[in-house]
């Protein structure tokens, strides 16, 4: 499946189908589910999440996306602006791809809580 890309500042209210939307403003990439569910699959731009490679035609995505919060659950990766489908994980490989996240989290931002934007508010 090939996408394309477009530079935005800010992300538009409507995505079309087949394109990634990429803010580097907001350290942020968003698309539609490449499976077609139509779901919005936001991808923050960061030294522990995505990170976002231009060649100056086609851009890529790693690590690979795996919408594991969705009912489809697609797995895949975005390289040089093409759809390159991953084998489908168990729950078991999904539980463990989370705990590799957060412990990658704690290791960059060190073992301090982050905290919810909410939590501002709370007060």
């Amino acid at each position: 499946m090939k996408l394309s890309h477009k530079f935005v500042k800010n992300i538009p209210d409507t995505l079309e189908n087949g394109v990634v939307y990429v803010s580097v403003d907001y350290s942020t990439a968003i698309h539609k589910c490449c499976c077609g569910c139509g779901s919005e699959i936001v991808t923050p731009l960061s030294p522990t999440d995505w990170k976002l490679s231009f060649d100056g035609e086609t851009i890529s995505l790693y690590p690979s996306i795996g919408n594991w919060s969705l009912p489809c659950q697609s797995h895949y990766w975005i390289t040089n602006n093409e759809v390159e489908w991953a084998p489908k994980w168990t729950k078991k490989q999904i539980e463990r791809g989370k705990t590799e996240d957060e412990r990658s989290k704690e290791k960059y931002y060190g073992k301090k809580k982050r905290r919810s934007i909410f939590e501002f508010f709370k007060k």
